[in-house]
């Protein structure tokens, strides 16, 4: 059983053909003594074996060859294969004994995607597949991981990878167990940005808001060595919690904390030392999600990072009214404005538009091949959105308060991704 679940201290949870780039990354991270929730991954190969188990093996194999109708025919079937019917017996057995360890007085736990193709440079995948947090039993964690095989064959994880042109059956889906961190404040980092800084987001309770792009989070700026610059304060009117048989669950933010930065400039520092060891440690720029309990800060996820150069600020828009917001850290771009306000009007967006919006939420992966630009009241540097745009080289700005309301539509707007810039013509 050995070779289908693996503790993140073993040895073999470093090999990324095991157990996913995902959970290999936290287990070279944690031995480099960066501070990572204690975990166990079930492997590739529990995947494959409930593929064969499941005899689903070879419509699996048929899905990128077919046609559309036929192929989301066949994902279907892989993917009701993949909810139904209990671990095998052993599997089950190991499962349970090393839940058993990790959720030792009646801590919670997350289970979280790992795919082979999963966290490479070319292919983050963000938000494509599930995660499901506040696991409180082990019907609930059955549950989890059954529903996170099968975000494998989802429509959503399916179109991203023939964008990328990956075959599903030529992949799979390891995952991981986490315990889940009680956070106070969580959020993610940037090692690296083109200016040459390092940047922090945060909000309050689980980060889960801001990978959402469901609040504009505060935006920590520190110098590569380090040093702290700055803040910018977000507008975090919400926050994400777990409780033992709740659940995540949302409530407001007081009011006198919606502005309030989630993190003091010493944490900030303290913060962006470990982000500084995650590159050391990984040997090249990487984003990270972290979370602050009452024990400090941990790194729940570390991915490699692409990074631009600054584009110049081109002399004939900058006559003309701008507003600005958190950078996704990449591209220049223009086109006419399309205002999309409710999830229905991603119908009218076209080749070429800049996409105007309220949330920077999931449902606008589907068009992010055919805009010019992105422009979000929502959101942040860090968000599931700006992660996709970076890894697709579109402009896209977020936190842009008041956009919807101030870009006119079919405006022809111009946006910085890496100054974090929009400018509009009347």
């Amino acid at each position: 059983m050995t070779a289908l679940l693996h503790s993140l201290s073993d040895a073999d949870a470093a090999t990324a053909a095991l157990v996913g780039p995902k959970a290999s990354t936290l287990a070279r991270l944690r031995r480099a003594g960066v501070s990572v929730p204690d975990a166990f991954c079930l492997t590739a190969d529990a995947y494959r074996a409930r593929v064969t188990g499941a005899g689903v093996g070879d419509a699996a194999a048929g899905v990128a060859g077919a046609d559309l109708f036929e192929g989301r025919k066949l994902a279907l079937k892989v993917r009701l294969a993949m909810l139904n019917g209990p671990l095998e017996s052993s599997l089950a057995e190991a499962t349970a004994s090393a839940y058993a360890r990790l959720s030792a007085g009646g801590g919670l736990v997350a289970v979280r995607s790992s795919a082979l193709c999963e966290d490479t440079a070319d292919a983050s995948f963000a938000g494509q597949f599930d995660t499901f947090l506040g696991i409180a039993n082990e019907t609930e964690l059955n549950t989890a991981i059954h529903a996170c095989w099968a975000s494998l064959w989802s429509s959503r994880a399916l179109r991203y990878m023939r964008a990328h042109e990956i075959d599903p059956a030529h992949t799979a889906m390891a995952l991981l167990v986490q315990r889940m961190i009680e956070a106070d404040a969580a959020g993610g980092a940037l090692s690296q940005t083109p200016d040459e800084e390092l940047v922090i987001t945060g909000a309050w309770g689980l980060g889960s808001v801001i990978a959402q792009g469901e609040v504009v989070p505060d935006r920590f700026v520190l110098t590569r060595g380090g040093d702290f610059e700055r803040v910018e304060p977000g507008r975090k009117d919400r926050l994400v919690s777990t409780s033992a048989g709740a659940g995540p669950l949302t409530r407001a933010v007081p009011r006198n904390l919606v502005e309030a930065p989630c993190l003091s400039e010493s944490e900030a520092v303290e913060l962006g030392r470990m982000v500084l060891i995650a590159e050391a440690a990984l040997g090249a720029p990487v984003e990270v999600e972290w979370a602050k309990d009452a024990r400090g800060f941990h790194l729940l996820q570390a991915r490699p990072l692409r990074v631009e150069t600054p584009h110049p600020d081109y002399e004939p828009w900058r006559r003309h009214p701008g507003l600005r917001g958190q950078p996704a850290g990449v591209g220049w771009g223009s086109g006419p404005a399309c205002l999309v306000i409710h999830e229905h009007d991603l119908d009218h967006v076209k080749a070429g538009d800049v996409l105007v919006t309220q949330v920077a939420g999931p449902a606008l992966t589907a068009v992010l091949p055919r805009v010019a630009g992105v422009v979000a009241e929502l959101g942040g540097s860090t968000s599931h959105l700006a992660a996709l745009a970076r890894e697709r080289g579109i402009p896209a700005v977020l936190g842009v308060l008041d956009a919807t309301r101030r870009i006119p539509e079919g405006a022809t707007v111009a946006v910085d991704g890496v100054a974090g810039v929009v400018r509009w013509m009347r």
